[in-house]
């Protein structure tokens, strides 16, 4: 096939700036004389550099070779140097079988490249048609998966061969693999343009902070609030990206911006089983963690929690593991870290999302919220049982509890927290804190030698 217009052309094209699409390696071919099944290229979304690669079905269907291993390579290799985005657009049936393993390394050289660029540079991959066997693995290791409704086929073995149903749109949002879901084509282009506009191009280029019309200074009216509502109550213009919100309810994970700048959020959505931290909760909360403190993205936490799971099966899973790699996400970021306690706050659940004793910068909570070594019920069963007469009853002690042992205040007055903030001030305290952390330092400053006094 000569070069021209083709379906991955005109995807490319689309994806960017009118007029700004450049293509790379467009007269690249097999050995065959045809042209590899890629159409790979640079150009402007939004006025950001941004480079790209489109699957293209027109070519071969796709069909995935060394060739097409090498153009996306010498792409990445690109976009690398110059601090800029991938964008990868998926639509191949698979490898050229009759390439016999040359085809196997074509996939283990572009697994490099996107492992290469794993945190130096964010990898955006867009689902616009099949995506299967390695290709899968590849789209999967890039930082957010985009998929588009009734067209997406995300998966390694193909339905026919495991028996069931797998890969479409909803399928893949509900085990975690699909971190966002486009209605269409032209949604799933927005949708990767609003994440270029948000995000740093590179892990060099520091916080991002863009001009705004909300005020930061908005008081917010929180009360009642969980969930998305809460976090879209304090957000920029109520402007919440959700990531993963098919996967693991009970944990909301996504990016916001604070004042203009780009924030993560982690927070327990506690209309959903108490906001109970489960082992797919933890890991959905440790990868946007490791995600953000990549590209020094701050990490807004919000704990609205009951604790941590009670089952056989979350003990399996195994429940410690994925603990444990919640408490390495916070304790080893440096990226600037402010957590707030919104409602309860029982047992691990105060401990693991964003304690200070994890690493914390900045630790607030409302004056209605608890914080307890566990719930308070149970803390009165355990230790004020004997306390209960005819005049005291159990609800009295747990009242008691809630007032005495499970008050902000008493977590502050140990330094577990910095402050108890008025629900309104919740949006303008965050706002000051990213504010002031914004140029954060991991490290000491380099210095040659301290200056002596007179």
């Amino acid at each position: 096939m000569e070069k021209g217009t083709t379906i991955g052309t005109e995807k490319i094209a689309a994806l960017f700036d009118a007029g700004t699409f450049v293509e790379t390696g467009a007269y690249m071919k097999r050995a065959d004389g045809d042209l590899t099944g890629v159409v790979c290229g640079y150009g402007a979304i939004g006025g950001k550099l941004v480079y790209a690669f489109a699957q293209d079905s027109d070519r071969k269907k796709g069909a995935f070779d060394a060739l097409q291993a090498e153009k996306i390579a010498m792409l990445y290799g690109m976009a690398i140097k110059n601090g800029a985005p991938i964008v990868g657009m998926f639509d191949s049936v698979g490898a050229v079988i009759d390439d016999g393993a040359s085809a196997m390394s074509a996939y283990g050289k572009l697994l490099k490249c996107v492992s290469d660029a794993s945190g130096v540079i964010p990898q955006i991959a867009v689902i616009s048609g099949v995506c299967a066997g390695m290709s899968a693995t590849v789209a999967a290791m890039f930082d957010v998966v985009v998929t588009v409704k009734e067209k997406s086929q995300l998966f390694v073995n193909a339905p026919f061969i495991v028996g069931k149903e797998v890969g479409g749109t909803e399928y893949t949002a509900q085990n975690g693999l699909a971190s966002v879901c486009a209605e269409n084509e032209g949604d799933a282009i927005a949708k990767v343009a609003k994440l270029v506009a948000w995000l740093p191009s590179n892990n060099e280029e520091g916080v991002i902070a863009e001009e705004i019309t909300d005020d930061i200074n908005r008081a917010s009216s929180v009360e009642g609030l969980t969930g998305k509502a809460l976090i879209e109550e304090i957000a920029d213009a109520s402007d919440f990206v959700e990531l993963g919100g098919a996967y693991a309810k009970e944990m909301l994970t996504g990016l916001v911006t604070l004042g203009g700048v780009t924030c993560g959020v982690v927070a327990s959505n506690a209309s959903e089983k108490g906001g109970v931290i489960t082992c797919d909760g933890a890991k959905k909360a440790a990868k946007l963690i490791s995600f953000c403190d990549s590209f020094s993205i701050p990490v807004v936490t919000l704990i609205d929690s009951i604790g941590v799971e009670v089952s056989g099966e979350a003990e399996g899973a195994p429940l410690a593991s994925q603990l444990g790699k919640l408490a390495m996400a916070y304790a080893t970021a440096d990226t600037a870290k402010i957590t707030v306690v919104i409602g309860k706050a029982y047992g691990a659940a105060f401990t693991l999302m964003g304690s200070k004793a994890l690493g914390a910068d900045m630790v607030y909570a409302l004056p209605e919220s608890e914080i307890s070594v566990m719930a308070p019920a149970s803390a009165v069963a355990f230790l004020w049982n004997d306390k209960i007469t005819e005049k005291t009853t159990r609800a009295d002690l747990e009242e008691k509890w809630i007032s005495e042992k499970a008050a902000p205040e008493a977590a502050a007055a140990d330094g577990s927290i910095d402050d108890v903030i008025a629900a309104g001030e919740l949006r303008q305290r965050i706002c000051a804190a990213v504010y002031m952390l914004m140029m954060k330092n991991s490290g000491m400053p380099a210095r040659k030698h301290c200056n002596l006094p007179l």
